[in-house]
């Protein structure tokens, strides 16, 4: 008996130890049910986030790769219409090619050629060339001669004629015999100046203003000698001169910017080079005196990339407001 009184306490200790463990287990469980959960969010977690590193990775990678090695290239024709209100006689079809900076990446000799084919596929009456034939400075580039260049283009063909101004990277170069090779192969540089084009009532009119980073734009002497009710059509290397046209003026066009050759969704171009303001880089100049057009050209400079803004020739019917 004593022996069972000395062991009683002893047995009850160990029995309430006992009840007291397993009292704690379904804590212990649920804390380390409750550990395990947060290392598997943890590790989910960090997945996750590692996907999306990865996805933004290749994200970049995609568009840096499109932007330097596809859009470049991705030659596209831009087909507008414009009903001209003063317009009187058939209809007219301007082709228009800017910004060619030969030499340029994905701008060499054949894609010169490629768009000589696309602009004569057109048909037009006229064919417009506003300026910037070589290049001066392209990551990349190779110039080209002017010469070379101008051969190509001699394939032009339009009856009303081939007719250019000069760009800044033509006369950063040198101006003169950029000229020279242009109008050698039949096509007439027209900075300052306007004449007639062949017309059923002798009033169409061409005038060309010159460059106007490098100082040679001259609008009034462009527009000197042009009837008051002639229909004209202006080209102009820069779009820093739309504010000039004259009020005979049925439409224009404009290069020079590439179009920012960036061009980000609800922002447009990031840079424009020269006077003009962000807006006027492409498209139609909304606040311009008469029609505007500004390409967004055939080549690059500086950086040769394009990003939402592909090289492009364009071809414009103009006619009255019933054709």
């Amino acid at each position: 008996m004593a022996f069972w009184f000395r062991l009683r306490p002893a047995v009850r200790h160990c029995a309430e130890r006992e009840k007291f463990r397993r009292g704690l287990e379904p804590a212990n469980r649920a804390r380390s049910i409750g550990a395990a959960g947060v290392q598997q969010r943890q590790r989910a977690a960090g997945t996750g986030m590692k996907r999306t590193r990865l996805a933004l990775a290749a994200l970049v990678l995609g568009i840096a790769g499109w932007s330097v090695g596809i859009e470049p290239g991705w030659l596209q024709q831009r087909q507008l219409v414009l009903a001209a209100p003063a317009w009187t006689g058939a209809p007219l079809t301007i082709a228009v090619a800017a910004d060619f900076h030969v030499g340029a990446p994905h701008a060499g000799l054949p894609m010169l050629q490629r768009v000589v084919d696309e602009l004569n596929a057109a048909r037009p009456d006229l064919v417009l060339l506003p300026g910037d034939f070589v290049i001066q400075g392209v990551l990349g580039g190779q110039p080209v001669a002017p010469e070379d260049i101008a051969a190509v283009l001699a394939g032009l063909t339009a009856p009303l004629g081939v007719f250019a101004t000069l760009g800044n990277h033509d006369w950063w170069l040198d101006g003169e015999r950029v000229r020279k090779a242009l109008e050698t192969a039949g096509i007439q540089v027209i900075d300052n100046r306007a004449l007639p084009l062949a017309s059923a009532d002798g009033r169409l009119w061409l005038a060309g203003i010159g460059d106007d980073m490098t100082g040679h734009a001259r609008p009034d002497a462009a527009f000197a000698g042009v009837p008051a009710d002639a229909r004209l059509i202006v080209i102009m290397h820069d779009p820093a001169n739309a504010a000039a046209l004259p009020p005979q003026t049925v439409v224009a066009f404009a290069g020079h910017t590439h179009g920012g050759q960036v061009r980000l969704p609800l922002i447009g171009a990031l840079i424009t080079p020269g006077r003009a303001p962000r807006r006027h880089s492409w498209g139609w100049i909304p606040d311009a005196p008469a029609p505007t057009w500004v390409t967004a050209g055939i080549g690059t400079s500086i950086l040769p990339i394009r990003f939402n803004c592909p090289p492009e020739t364009v071809v414009l019917r103009v006619g009255g407001t019933d054709d």
